[in-house]
C-alpha cells in the first residue's frame, strides 16, 4: 500500500489517499475487512472531478492483467482492471470492438460500469451497462456475482453509481463484430444551431457513431457552428486495396505528451478563438466515406498523452448536462450564454442520447447533451456554472456525475429522482458506509 496525492483528471482538487493495488476478489475483501479505512475503487483517474478520491482513505486499484481476454460467441470474461486501450488492442486484431466506448480509451472496465459510459453511439446502443450480462462486486457484506435477473436492484445502483456499491472485480460483456479496424465516416461543416440540431435530429439514426464539435466562440448568426461527424465500422470492401491486406491493424498510441512546465492561462479566449477559427475552416464543407482509423475517430485527444497539462496547473472542470427532447430553446439559450459570455472552452461536443436505462443514477436520457472543458481562470465561472444548474434542472434535465467537481447537494437531489432507491441498495449491502468518496460526501450520496 502506498501513499500518494491524487487528483481527477481536472487536477483541481488534490487529496492525500493511501492505494492499494489488489487482484482478486478475495485480496479485495481482505482490504474492505482489515483496512480500518473507508474505501474506494479507483482506475485510471480520468473522472474529472472528486469521483474517484477519497481524503485520508484507502482508494482500491485492480490490477490489469497480462492474459489475452477469451472470446466465445462475442462474449468475453474480463478483469475489472483492464483498459479499453489494453482491451481494443487485444480484441481488435482478432475482430471485435467494444459496444461502448468514451473518448478516452484510458479507463477501465470498472471505471466504465461505475459510471455507466456512453459514446457516440448512445442514440442507438445505450450505455455501456446494456451490454453487460453480468459483474462479480465485493461489498462489506460479501462477494456477489450479480445479473439484472438475479439482482436487479445491486444491478443498477452499480451501473452509474460511482463504484459506490462495491468493488467491481469481473465482468461478462458482449462484444461487436467488425471487418476491420477502421471507420467509414462522413462530415459535415454546419453553419450554425438550427441547422445542427435539424441534421442531427433528423438522420443520426442512419449512423452508428455521430458528434459534432461546436464552436462556442462565434457569436451572432454563426452562434452554434458546428463540425459534424459520423460514421460506422468500415466493411472490408470499403477499403482501399492497400488496407484491405491488413484489415484488423491497430496501432493506438500517443505521439507525444504535454509538457509539465505549461504556464497557467495559455488557454484563454485569444488563443480558443483562434483555435477554433482554424479548426471549423480546415474541415470540409461535406465529405463522404473517408476512412479513418479507430484511435483517430473515437479518441483524438489520447494522441497526446496526459494532455489535462495544456491547462497549467490550476486545471480546468468539465460541464456536461442532458437535456431532455422538445428543450432546444433551452439549449440554444445555453449555448447562448456561454458564446456571449465568450467561455474559453475548445473541447465541447454534443450528441444526441437515445431510451433512458434503469441505471439509478445513470446520466443519459432521451435529448441532446452538451459537454465542454473550462479552464479555471475566469473568476465569476462558478456563478455562472450555478445559473446552468437551475436552467438545466428547470428543463428536467441533469449534470453528469463522472464530469462533476461542483454540483450543489440541493440541485443533485433533483435531478437524480430515483436517488432514494440507490440508498436503500447502498444500505443493504454497505450498511455502515464503508465504500464512500469525496462526491459522496460533497452530495451527501451515501
Amino acid at each position: 500500500m502506498t501513499n500518494e496525492l491524487i487528483s481527477g483528471w481536472g487536477r483541481t482538487q488534490w487529496v492525500r489517499s493511501q492505494i492499494q493495488k489488489v487482484s482478486t476478489p478475495d485480496e479485495v475483501r481482505e482490504v474492505i475487512q482489515g483496512s480500518g479505512k473507508s474505501i474506494i475503487p479507483r482506475g485510471l483517474g480520468r473522472s474529472y472531478g472528486d469521483a474517484a478520491q477519497l481524503s485520508g482513505g484507502v482508494a482500491i486499484s485492480i490490477a490489469e492483467p497480462k492474459d489475452d481476454p477469451v472470446i466465445t460467441d462475442g462474449k468475453t470474461t474480463l478483469s475489472a482492471g483492464y483498459s479499453l486501450d489494453n482491451l481494443l488492442k487485444r480484441i481488435v486484431p482478432k475482430g471485435y470492438f467494444v459496444p461502448v466506448t468514451p473518448g478516452t480509451r484510458y479507463v477501465t472496465l470498472g471505471g466504465a460500469l461505475a459510471s455507466d459510459i456512453h459514446g457516440k453511439n448512445h442514440h442507438l446502443e445505450g450505455t455501456f451497462s446494456r451490454h453487460i450480462e453480468s459483474f462479480v462486486i465485493v461489498t462489506p457484506t460479501g462477494t456477489h456475482l450479480v445479473t439484472e435477473n438475479s439482482d436487479p436492484d445491486l444491478f443498477n445502483a452499480t451501473a452509474g453509481g460511482m463504484g459506490l456499491t462495491g468493488v467491481v472485480t469481473d465482468m461478462t460483456m458482449r462484444l461487436i463484430p467488425i471487418e476491420s479496424a477502421y471507420i467509414k465516416m462522413e462530415t459535415s461543416r454546419l453553419r450554425d444551431l438550427d441547422e445542427t440540431l435539424a441534421t442531427m435530429a433528423g438522420s443520426d439514426h442512419k449512423f452508428r457513431y455521430s458528434v459534432a464539435w461546436i464552436d462556442l466562440m462565434a457569436r451572432g448568426s454563426s452562434m452554434g457552428r458546428s463540425v459534424l461527424t459520423r460514421g460506422d465500422h468500415a466493411q472490408l470492401s470499403d477499403l482501399p486495396s492497400q488496407m484491405a491486406q491488413d484489415p484488423y491493424r491497430y496501432d493506438a498510441k500517443a505521439i507525444v505528451d504535454a509538457p509539465n512546465f505549461i504556464p497557467n492561462g495559455l488557454l484563454n479566449n485569444l488563443t480558443v478563438r483562434a483555435f477554433n477559427e482554424l479548426w471549423f475552416r480546415k474541415a470540409p464543407s461535406y465529405r463522404a466515406d473517408e476512412i479513418a482509423t479507430i484511435a483517430s475517430f473515437f479518441h483524438p485527444l489520447d494522441m497526446v498523452g496526459k494532455w489535462n497539462r495544456i491547462y497549467g496547473k490550476r486545471g480546468f472542470l468539465q460541464y456536461q448536462f442532458v437535456l431532455p427532447d422538445g428543450q432546444e430553446e433551452t439549449l440554444r439559450e445555453i449555448i447562448d450564454r456561454l458564446s456571449t459570455l465568450q467561455v474559453a472552452s475548445f473541447l465541447a461536443v454534443l450528441k444526441r442520447f437515445g431510451e433512458e436505462n434503469e441505471g439509478f443514477l445513470s446520466f443519459p436520457r432521451p435529448g441532446w447533451t452538451l459537454a465542454l472543458d473550462i479552464p479555471i481562470t475566469n473568476p465569476e465561472l462558478g456563478s455562472l456554472l450555478d445559473e446552468l444548474d437551475q436552467i438545466v434542472l428547470k428543463a428536467g434535465g441533469r449534470i453528469y456525475l463522472a464530469k462533476d467537481s461542483r454540483m450543489s447537494k440541493e440541485i443533485f437531489e433533483e435531478m437524480y429522482p430515483k436517488l432514494d432507491k440507490f440508498k436503500e441498495v447502498k444500505s443493504r449491502v454497505d450498511p455502515n458506509n464503508v465504500i464512500t468518496s469525496d462526491i459522496a460526501t460533497r452530495l451527501s450520496i451515501s
